[in-house]
């Protein structure tokens, strides 16, 4: 059975840190393009990252700068450093695993505020 499950959100305060994980089980990570992505309240799921099986990085303008994709493939795992974050950032984070099928973890909640 395939698991993403996603730890690491949490309250923070604008300008705050937050260091999102995604661990697999089921599958191996190396093979997948791995992938963070947000759904606000009321508002649709965006992208935020991806990152290849070779290591190529792709960021949503929303987060350049601010946020770093990166992964772990002996761990099987895939993490997202936030730095700088602002109230527009709190949402539901998601990660996924995508090679032909698509998997999605259950997300896990980020909360920026004062």
């Amino acid at each position: 059975q395939v698991q993403l499950v996603e730890s690491g959100g949490g309250l923070v305060q604008p300008g705050g840190s937050l260091r999102l994980s995604c661990a697999a089980s089921g599958i191996n990570l190396s093979i997948y393009t791995m992938g963070w992505y947000r759904q606000a309240p009321g508002k649709q799921r965006e992208f935020i990252a991806t990152i290849s099986i070779f290591g190529n990085t792709k960021y949503a303008d929303s987060v350049k700068g601010r946020f770093a994709i990166s992964r772990d493939n002996s761990k099987n795992t895939v993490t997202l450093q936030m730095n700088s974050l602002k109230l527009e950032d709190t949402a539901v984070y998601f990660c996924s695993a995508t090679f032909g099928v698509e998997y999605w973890g259950q997300g896990t909640q980020v909360t920026v505020s004062s």
